[in-house]
């Protein structure tokens, strides 16, 4: 039995192993001067880099948390290995032999637990590569190419396969000298009746590596029908395998996605090969788990996320119901990242894998590249569905969507939000739609202070009290006053009534639309009904009455005559002049809300995926917004112009 490491091999060891190069592969280092390095410490969450390398010294330190060593002390710390498991860790990764005090040299004697599982793991992984090409992998390599991956992508990957036997892998390893105890706990076998079986058997193999390239476990795919496991089997929790902490395809992605400033989260192993071969070298995947905490931590490590430096992380889901429920539950882990946070989701259910088989390379990385903000992605989940041309829709629509803004807790950004649903809803009422989030924010803070349930982003107070109103009345309720637009409505109706023959014939164009309360809606559709300004009779002392005479009920007729005995809002005598500036400004209200209306639509369509449909509603706002200026410039000679 070997015995201790020699003691000038384990300084060999310290001063080869360089401090830098080891923290790399773990996290993003930036200059922090003489010859310093800084990035966000593995050892405790921060959003701002303490954690210090000196190369001169070879030494590292964290300001923040106070832990501090040498390489030996940073990899024992990281990995929880002791100190014998670390310099052989090291000494191999140098290739450094090691003596021991008893008996001289003696590879492979006195290797620790974690080093001996990495190890069983790294030549199962050979063991499975080299499986793969053989006859009974014939329907492996057949899975392989009816995705698109070729024999070289296989190999790049290092894919493999577990033959269908129950003890292939298990005699293989004991061949070379690993116990029965070691594949156990390494996940490696089952136990089975007579003893240890394999664990995976008759599966397409990936291997799972850890950020430094380690081989830790493995993910295996069904094949055969009489095969009664899960579709996807993995390694079980083991002392190197931690699931919520593992990411597929870190070990390939790491550089690019720290000289990127990106980070592309996909849904499985098939996925992240797509991407990777599409050239989206960022890609990278849970394993058998959903997107969490620890895994946030180590994102944020390669990205430097912090006030300083900033980054992207994109989800990609289907574009299905469960896809965009995926979505959703990530928008909650979001505001754990200072990174900018997006989601990438194919309209047509596609997943990375499939449509870079159906459309190309080309469309994964166009997949990626029309990312969405993630909040922006959860508000029009939940816009849509409603139906956004009524007042009832509207306000609907905003009770479902002003949770999810209100949970965002950046103060800046969360008003910016409210402003945009604003712009989407088409209220024209911004302060009314602010202020419904600041409410549903104050109940959420309230009784996330008072640890109740039910507090969290996304979440609605219940509709107790006053319900929010929709900046409409019904018909029979007293237009406001205050309102600029609906005074202009006002004067028009009087003008129509008092002084026909000055709004004839502009008047008679202008549908009951354009009047946006209620009532004066319903007093424009009586002086139609009567036979507009334009009539005959309109210019006579009969013309009031017929008007009365056509409204629907008292009301319509009560609020005819109290605009038909109304003083106009001027001293003078009413001109053409007067009533052209009335219906030029009425004219250019309902153009506005128009444009708003059309600015609305275009914010819900994607102009990437709705192409026809985005340049459709552009012209329309373009010929809105021309039609608004002519007003605006030439008064009533445009009144008549295409698209009043």
């Amino acid at each position: 039995m070997a015995g201790r490491i020699r003691e000038e091999d384990v300084r060999r060891v310290r001063e080869t192993a360089r401090i830098a190069e080891i923290a790399e592969q773990h996290l993003q280092l930036r200059n922090a001067g003489g010859g310093n390095f800084k990035g966000l410490c593995p050892f405790h969450d921060e959003k701002s880099p303490s954690f210090q390398v000196s190369p001169a010294k070879n030494l590292w330190y964290c300001f923040g948390c106070g832990e501090g060593g040498d390489v030996l002390d940073f990899v024992m710390r990281l990995d929880h290995t002791t100190f014998s498991e670390t310099v052989e860790r090291l000494a191999q990764q140098y290739g450094i032999e090691l003596r021991y005090e008893e008996g001289g040299y003696t590879p492979g004697r006195q290797q620790g637990r974690r080093t001996r599982l990495v190890e069983a793991h790294k030549i199962a992984a050979r063991w499975f590569a080299d499986q793969l090409a053989g006859p009974e992998a014939e329907t492996a390599r057949r899975f392989l190419a009816d995705r698109g991956f070729e024999q070289d992508a296989a190999e790049h990957f290092s894919l493999g396969y577990a033959p269908k036997g129950w003890e292939n892998l298990v005699r293989f390893l004991r061949g070379k000298g690993f116990t029965p105890q070691e594949m156990l706990e390494g996940g490696l076998a089952s136990e089975g009746r007579n003893g240890p079986m394999d664990r995976f058997r008759g599966r397409l193999i990936w291997p799972i590596r850890d950020i430094t390239g380690d081989v830790i476990g493995f993910g295996a795919r069904k094949l055969y029908d009489d095969d009664n496991g899960p579709k996807y089997l993995n390694t079980p929790e083991t002392p190197i395998y931690k699931k919520s902490q593992v990411l597929y395809g870190l070990d390939l992605a790491k550089k690019e996605i720290a000289k990127s400033g990106r980070a592309v989260i996909v849904e499985g192993y098939t996925d992240v090969m797509a991407c990777h071969l599409a050239g989206a070298g960022t890609a990278i995947a849970t394993c058998g788990t959903s997107f969490g905490d620890e895994h946030i931590k180590v994102l944020r490590r390669l990205l430097m996320d912090s006030g300083e430096f900033r980054g992207e992380v994109i989800f990609t889901f289907d574009g299905d119901a469960a896809g965009q429920k995926a979505a959703l539950r990530a928008f909650e882990e979001d505001q754990k990242f200072v990174t900018r946070t997006f989601v990438a989701v194919e309209p047509g259910g596609l997943d990375p894998c499939d449509l870079r088989l159906e459309k190309g390379d080309e469309a994964v990385l166009g997949l990626i590249d029309g990312r969405v903000p993630l909040f922006e992605f959860a508000i029009k989940s939940r816009i849509e569905g409603h139906d956004l041309s009524t007042a009832e829709g509207r306000v609907a629509a905003l009770d479902a969507a002003a949770p999810v803004i209100a949970g965002i807790k950046d103060q800046a950004l969360r008003h910016t939000y409210a402003v945009r649903l604003d712009s989407m809803l088409g209220f024209l009422d911004e302060r009314f739609v602010v202020g419904r989030v600041a409410q549903i924010n104050r109940w959420q803070r309230e009784r996330a202070a008072r640890g109740e349930r039910g507090a969290g982003p996304g979440q609605a107070p219940p509709q107790s009290g006053r319900p929010a109103q929709a900046p409409q009345r019904p018909a029979g309720f007293r237009p406001d006053p205050r309102d600029m637009c609906q005074a202009v409505q006002r004067e028009v109706l009087k003008l129509a009534l008092q002084a026909p023959e000055l709004v004839a014939p502009a008047f008679d164009h202008y549908e009951a639309d354009e009047f946006t309360a209620p009532a004066y809606a319903a007093v424009r559709a009586a002086i139609a009904a009567a036979g507009g300004v334009s009539c005959d009779l309109a210019p006579t002392p009969n013309w009031v009455a017929e008007v009365r005479a056509a409204a629907p009920d008292d009301t319509i007729r009560h609020m005819v005559t109290e605009l038909a005995v109304e003083s106009l809002h001027r001293t003078a005598e009413p001109d053409r002049a007067y009533a052209d500036g009335n219906l030029v400004r009425l004219r250019v209200f309902s153009a506005e809300r128009r444009i708003a209306d059309a600015k609305s639509r275009l914010l819900r369509i994607d102009p990437v995926r709705d192409v026809d449909a985005y340049a459709l509603v552009w012209q329309e706002l373009t010929t809105l917004e021309t039609y608004k200026r002519a007003l605006v410039d030439r008064g009533a000679e445009a009144l008549y112009a295409p698209g009043g």
